[in-house]
This record gives structure tokens, sequence and C-alpha cells, in this order.
């Protein structure tokens, strides 16, 4: 029997999925909204102080002392609970609103985070007392919500002088290529301050360093990103700089020779301001979830689908943790049912993620979220802001769909709690959904009344079948060309695979998203609404470990395997640190990033000791570009 419980979870935009297993074996399931609430109906008014309620997950007695009780469909304040003596039965600090109706949506909210409150519901342990012994696997989306609503911490970015409007100047590539009133996006810093300091491309010190005159931070929501030219060849000048913040009280530093030691400044310093954007925000979130957890351990997903410590946890590394532990359950699923070759459709609340996998998986290491760009090692994901949460309306021209949310508060119409229509409504009226089959109260007629709405303002009388199925073609047509990203614009034929379809929504949409792509099987798995927490518990301890080479592959072809002996015994020894014995490390996979002389961006091949390289990079380029340059060195 094993000592300690293990919990999985993946907290979304929308809702935040558990799986735990406990010492004796037993498997629980549970859902709770990303808010840290959970939502039911007032079943009986003893008193204007004493109720009965009935929640879609069931809590024990005591469990929502403390807490604090909403009414969905009116403004009320939160009224604080102070007795729960029953699993149905509640005592209130203040009287409900007079005219307060039976059936009427409740919403108890839980000052904790979504993490520990599906923990203690799902160990069954009141707020008053501690979590029993847990190991807990943890995606989140966080960071990357942060990032896409831009309220990160105030970044000071230190760099070198006369690099202060690197970030404004940017690559000068145009957001909207056919804009005509192109709006350009501001840099995430706050504030920028030149360091006196200068090495050469080979590292050497043009100018020494001199430190700058730095206050200490007036608050905790401040950040420091440091970088300075060539330093990917000599780290002296940045590390020095940051000994010196430390020291003045700065407490959350990102440096770009310790987050992304590679050639090219712009990319370097995106990254570096990303993490340093993210660091207060995640540094409070991981807190506020470790401090719960006095007898256990914590890991964290990244975004390249394998766990890190929360000692080696950055930033940047997490924004795609949540979508990764869906990749890993969905290549597990697929195996599962035959398929070695499949593409994971994720359709949560907020959004649908889509991934390939042949095999092994497909890794990127840039890539983009909102809008700034990210030096990591990721998995290959596709995200479209088109979920169950997504708005449906008019716009005064045409009918949209995303890609703002009605997120986990106030939620779809029909969660009775003034939302709009969402495409969880939509299936709703058309009939695809089960009301009864929720767990949480759902208003139909709220539904109704939201599409209402948005059919009198349509400038033509329109069927209600009419919209709400246009609304649901545009939701198929906009994952269906998430899918094309990932696939067809990667030199892959989606015919070829089996879509493996999950997330909350993904089973409303499967066989039509595989309809526009000529795809012939849909795996809907067990499990498919947690599927993402069943993938972190299936994932594993790892690490990426790289160096760049900067040579022709004529001249470097004969080092590859000594280079790669010697990056081996690195990562391995990372892993080894992390806790896993050395026995059971293994390498996985080796990948070379090649380019043609004169390119700017490369091509990712896996290699082993005895194929070709040149040819095999050669042939990938073929099968993307459609064309294969000849005689050019690589």
């Amino acid at each position: 029997m094993q000592e300690y419980w293990q919990i999985w979870i993946d907290t979304g935009g929308t809702f935040t999925d558990c799986l735990a297993q406990s010492p004796e074996g037993d498997s629980r399931r549970l859902k709770v909204l990303s808010s840290s609430c959970l939502r039911g109906t007032l079943t009986a008014v003893h008193t204007p102080t004493e109720i009965d309620f009935s929640l879609s997950q069931p809590i024990p007695a005591q469990f929502a002392l403390g807490q604090g009780l909403r009414l969905l469909s009116q403004a009320t304040e939160t009224i604080a609970i102070t007795e729960q003596s029953t699993e149905q039965s509640l005592r209130l600090a203040k009287p409900l609103p007079e005219g307060t109706a039976l059936g009427q949506a409740i919403e108890i909210v839980f000052d904790m985070e979504a993490p520990i409150l599906a923990a203690r519901l799902a160990t069954g342990t009141i707020a008053s007392k501690p979590l029993p012994s847990l190991n807990m696997h943890l995606a989140t989306t966080r960071g990357t919500n942060a990032l896409l609503e831009e309220n990160g911490a105030d970044v000071t970015l230190f760099i070198t002088n006369g690099c202060e409007d690197l970030l404004l100047i940017g690559d000068q590539k145009r957001p909207d290529l056919f804009a005509l009133n192109v709006q350009k996006p501001l840099p995430l810093t706050a504030k920028v301050v030149g360091v006196e300091e200068r090495l050469d491309a080979l590292g050497q010190a043009l100018q020494p360093l001199s430190l700058p005159a730095v206050a200490p931070p007036s608050c905790d929501n401040q950040s420091a990103a440091i970088v300075c030219l060539h330093s990917h060849r000599n780290p002296e000048h940045e590390q020095r700089l940051a000994s010196y913040l430390r020291e003045s009280g700065w407490q959350h530093i990102s440096v770009s020779s310790n987050l992304a030691p590679v050639i090219k400044i712009l990319p370097r310093a995106e990254t570096t301001v990303v993490d340093a954007y993210l660091s207060p925000i995640m540094t409070r979130y991981l807190d506020g979830v470790e401090r719960e957890l006095t007898n256990g351990r914590l890991r964290i997903m990244t975004s390249a689908g394998g766990l890190i410590s929360r000692d080696d946890y950055r930033a940047k590394d997490s924004l795609l943790s949540g979508p990764a532990g869906g990749a890993v359950g969905a290549a597990m699923a697929g195996r599962q049912a035959g398929f070695d070759r499949i593409i994971g459709f994720d359709m949560g609340g907020t959004s649908t993620d889509v991934c390939r996998f042949d095999g092994d998986f497909d890794y990127q290491f840039e890539h983009r979220v909102g809008r700034a760009r990210v030096l990591a090692p990721v998995l290959n994901i596709e995200t479209v802001a088109a979920g169950g949460g997504s708005i449906c309306g008019f716009n005064g021209e045409e009918l949209f769909v995303g890609p703002e949310s009605a997120g986990a508060h106030p939620g779809p119409a029909c969660y009775g709690a003034g939302g709009p229509l969402t495409v969880t409504d939509v299936n709703l009226l058309l009939g695809r959904l089960d009301p009864g089959q929720f767990g949480i109260p759902v208003n139909l007629e709220a539904a109704r009344e939201a599409l209402e709405a948005i059919r009198s303002a349509l400038p033509e009388p329109t069927a209600e079948e009419e919209l709400l199925a246009g609304f649901l073609e545009i939701a198929n047509e906009r994952m269906a060309d998430a899918v094309q990203k990932i696939s067809i614009r990667e030199g892959y034929d989606p015919a070829e695979y089996a879509l493996v379809a999950f997330g909350g929504a993904g089973g409303q949409h499967a066989c039509a998203v595989a309809e526009r792509l000529g795809m012939n099987e849909a795996i809907v798995p067990a499990d498919a609404a947690l599927l993402s927490a069943l993938g972190l518990g299936h994932a594993v301890v790892e690490r990426f470990v790289e160096r760049q080479v900067l040579e022709p592959l004529d001249s470097a072809h004969a080092g590859l395997a000594s280079r790669f002996d010697a990056l081996g015994r690195e990562a391995k020894a990372a892993v080894v640190a992390a806790g896993v014995p050395r026995s059971r490390v293994r390498i996985r996979r080796r990948t070379l990033r090649l380019r043609f002389v004169g390119q700017d961006a490369g091509l990712e091949i896996d290699w082993t000791p005895d194929e070709p390289v040149g040819a095999a990079f050669v042939a990938r380029y073929g099968a993307l570009f459609g064309h294969r340059p000849e005689q050019r060195p690589i």
C-alpha cells in the first residue's frame, strides 16, 4: 500500500480538474470552478439564516465553515457561513435577501486556491485541518492568463547601454500584414535602464561593467530582467548585476544567461522579460498551493510535457503546462486504442488546444503566447479561443464566436449568473446536451433569453435553429483550422491520424471537426473531461539540455557523438538531482537544429549515430517546403 495520496490537478481558465488516488488505491474524480467556487441550488429556507442546499460536488460537514455564500441571480454580497452542521445545511452570518426563492442557484466561495480546494474535496479534509501526506502534480494556466490579460508584474529591464529601445523596435514584422492602421504592440516592460558595459562577439570585455544606482522595489509586484549583449558567450556581467540587485532588495530577478543562453539578443530579451513579468504572480500562486502541502511534494508540469520540482521552476516554462498534460493523456489514450499516430483535440471551457503525436511528441523551441515570444522547449500545441465558454454574438456586421470567454464567472448564460450566450448555450439549445447530466444547475430559459437578445439585433429575421447552426459552424471551422496548423502546414496529412477528442466539450464537436479534415477515426477516451489531469499522473520527471554549436555541419559532424554524450551526462544528473533513482533514468531523444547557410530559421531533426544527418535534414526540408535547395552548405 502506498503511503501518500496521489493527486493530479489541471487548472484551466474555467474548470479545475482533479484525479486522486488514496493510499488504499481508491480513485476519486472531481471538477471545481477555477474561481474556487462550488455551485448548487437552494433547497430549503428554515429561517432567514438557516438553509438547506444541494451541490454538484457533495461536501462533508463543516467543510464550508468560514467561507462565503452568494446568490447567483442577484447582485448580492457574499454572506459568511458560520456553521455547517450536516452535508446539506448551513447557518449564515446575515439573513438572505427577502423574496429569495427555492431552487435559486447559489455559489459557495472558498478562500483558497482552486488546486487546494480540489485536494481538500478529494481527501475529505476541512479547511481547519492540515491536508494528509500527498504528492501533487499540478498544471495551471495562471501564467498564460496573466500574459494574455496583461496583468503581470512591473518589469524593469536592465540592458546594455544603447539597446534600451530594443523591445520597442522589435523585429519589424507587421502584426497584421494587410492592416491599414497598424497598432504596434508595446513591450511588457514598465521601465528600462541602460547599463554601462559591453562585450564583444567572443565574450571579451570591451567596456567594464559599471553598476547603476537602483532603489529597492516599493512592492512585491516589481521584478527585474537583466539582458547584456553577447552574454551567451560570457555571463559574468549579467551575474554580477544580478547579485548587486539582490543585495539592493530585489526578490524577483530574471537573467537571460540563465534562461536562454543563445545567440540573438531580441528573442533572448523577450524571453527574459516574460519570465520577469510572470515571476511574482506565479511565485505567489505556487506559495499559496505549497503552503498547504505541509507533508507532501509538489511537482509542476512544464510546457514540454515533463515534471519539475518547485525549486527548478521558472515562469517561462509553464505557459502551456495545462495543454501539455492533455497532450500526454491523448498520446496515452491513442496507444491504448491501438493508434500510434493521433491528433489531440482538447476542447475546454475557455479554448481548444490541438497537438500531434507520431510515436513521439512534436516540439518547438521558440513559441509565442499573446504578443510575447519565448525561447523554451514546448510541445507543438496550437490554441484557438473557441471553447465551451467562448462568447457568441453579432458585432453589427457578422456573427462571431470568441475570442472572449465567459470564464468561470459569470460563465455561460445557462449557468444563471447573468452570463452571455456561449458555445455551451448553443449546444444546449440545439438539444446536444442533457441538462440533467450537467452536474451544476442549468437554466435553459436564461440561455434562450441570451439568444433572443442577439436575434433581435440582427438586420434580417433569422430562425432560431439557423442562428444556432451558424454559431456552431463558425466554432467548428476555427477548431479545424487549428488542427491544420499543426498538421497540413507542417507537411502532415491529418487523414493519416486518429482524432482523440477530450476536454469537457470535445465529444460534442469531434465528428464535425474530423469530417472537415477528412479523418476517419475519432476516439473519445474514458475520463475524457479529466484527461489533462490523467496525463499529469502519467508524466515523468524530465529535463532538456541544449548547446549552441554555430558551425558548418561538415566540420561539426565528427564531434556530434561526444557533444551528445556530454549533454546526456548533464541531463541525467539533473533528473537524478530531482529525486529519480539513477537506474530509472534514460535519454529519450537527441535532436539537432539545422539550417542552410544564409537562412535565419532552422528545422529540428532527430539524431542517431548511424543515420546521415544531412540527408535527413534535406528530406525534412523538402517535405515541409516542397523543394530541396541544391549544393547549399548546412
